[in-house]
């Protein structure tokens, strides 16, 4: 079945006909050439240290195949830039859950974090010169870059504790401090670094010590210390890196927008974001149970006389996979209306939802496809393995969970709290005086 007749029914109205075409062929370059060149672009990164500095060739591939049928920066909306291809934030989320389902098709399309939101970062809030410097060979395919804001040193969960200093000396800003889990950094195409760090470590206002600054990748004073692994996967060549800056000096006309405005932009860069990665892990999750349905209808993986699609427990495993995924798909897509609707400010709620709850369901699903393998599931002989380690990087990535559940739960207080406690007041008066006027007395309670 098209992709495009799977779309569900409360978002068929916010789809063009368009996008509904796009998605169609999205999901056909995805399941014909990105997933069957996985196993091809992992063969020719190679082994050892030449992983970090190896090009794979059927990337290259791909990508001119992505751009002769239209499938390039699907990711900017069309009514927040029109650098895009014309989109809408719910339009691309559909095509975003294809492109989950496959490593090499993200970047493929040149729908691949962090470029996307570094892309988002200079289209919105970048001057002409940093546009073209950056934002065009971005948008061209032919760099890549790295977002460089957690620290080893310090809680980064909560943004106001990072230390890199950027201090200003006559028409240059001097770097110093550490940063790691810079995601993109291993990748020798990796042209640029966008740091976040404080340029005034003594204002009052906690949200506003922070600036956002362009550093290029090879500008004297920076030190690549290595790349860190995610549950033992090195995720070359992309890499997630762990840098120092001494003294490094870039020119004044590098900083994003002004000085102390560096929350306002992580603030637009992370919504996006934290949508773009629950729009993929929909589309992990979605090819795990496609595994799982595999698993259990391989006949020569009997149990006790009984394929494993006569056990019960099984297809109970399958029912709830198919359920949690479509209602966390339900959730994505309403974040992505509401961005539409507005912008990511506008839909914070609904982006805490999806962020916590999306990765926590795909885990659960992937899971449950690793345990029907047994053994298998661990190892590399299914995608299993390596979808888990992704996906529970996003419990923590973008902020934590806890965070997010923190902040969802003080917002929906502080929203409802007068409201409730009014209505419930109310509620129980005329229950009180309905008792009364009906010879019943009123009954104690221990609220």
């Amino acid at each position: 079945m098209p992709a495009s007749e799977n779309i569900p029914v409360i978002a068929q109205a916010y789809v063009s006909d368009r996008a509904k075409k796009t998605l169609d062929l999205v999901e056909e370059f995805v399941e014909k050439e990105c997933i069957p060149a996985d196993t091809l672009f992992e063969k020719q990164l190679g082994t050892g240290e030449a992983r970090w500095t190896a090009h794979p060739p059927i990337l290259e591939e791909l990508k001119a195949k992505a751009r002769k049928l239209g499938l390039w920066n699907l990711f900017l909306p069309r009514n927040h830039y029109r650098e895009g291809a014309g989109f809408t934030n719910l339009e691309y989320g559909l095509m975003a859950e294809y492109l989950g389902k496959s490593r090499v098709a993200p970047e493929a399309t040149n729908c691949a974090a962090p470029d996307t939101g570094n892309m988002e970062v200079l289209a919105r809030y970048g001057n002409e010169a940093q546009k073209r410097q950056w934002l065009t060979p971005l948008l061209e395919g032919t760099i890549r870059s790295a977002f460089l804001m957690t620290e080893p040193n310090v809680g980064s969960s909560d943004a106001t504790n990072i230390q890199l200093s950027i201090k200003r000396e006559g028409n240059q800003y001097v770097l110093n401090g550490q940063k790691w889990w810079s995601s993109g950094a291993g990748d020798p195409r990796c042209k640029l670094y966008l740091v976040m760090g404080k340029t005034d470590p003594t204002n009052p206002d906690p949200y506003r010590q922070q600036s956002v600054i362009l550093v290029p990748s090879d500008t004297p004073g920076i030190t690549v210390h290595r790349m860190l692994s995610v549950y033992g996967y090195d995720d070359a060549p992309h890499g997630h890196g762990h840098i120092s800056f001494h003294n490094v000096r870039v020119p004044v006309e590098n900083l994003v927008l002004g000085e102390g405005r560096g929350f306002e932009i992580i603030q637009g860069r992370l919504g996006p974001g934290r949508i773009h990665h629950a729009m993929r892990t929909i589309g992990a999750a979605e090819r795990a149970i496609e595994w799982l349905i595999a698993r259990i209808n391989d006949d020569r993986k009997r149990t006790f006389g009984q394929p494993l699609s006569a056990h019960g427990v099984i297809l109970e495993w399958l029912a709830r996979s198919r359920m949690e995924i479509d209602a966390a798909r339900l959730v994505v897509l309403n974040a992505a209306i509401k961005i539409d609707q507005g912008d990511a400010r506008a839909a914070l709620k609904e982006i805490a939802e999806a962020k916590v709850l999306v990765p926590q369901t795909a885990l659960t699903v992937i899971d449950r496809a690793i345990q029907a393998y047994g053994a298998a599931g661990v190892c590399q002989d299914t995608p299993l393995a390596n979808l888990w380690a992704q996906i529970r990087t996003l419990r923590i990535a973008d902020g934590p969970d806890e965070v997010h559940l923190q902040q969802l739960a003080k917002r929906e207080n502080r929203a409802r709290r007068a409201e409730v406690i009014a209505k419930l007041e109310a509620q129980r008066k005329k229950a009180e005086s309905l008792l009364v006027a009906n010879g019943f007395s009123v009954p104690k309670s221990h609220l």
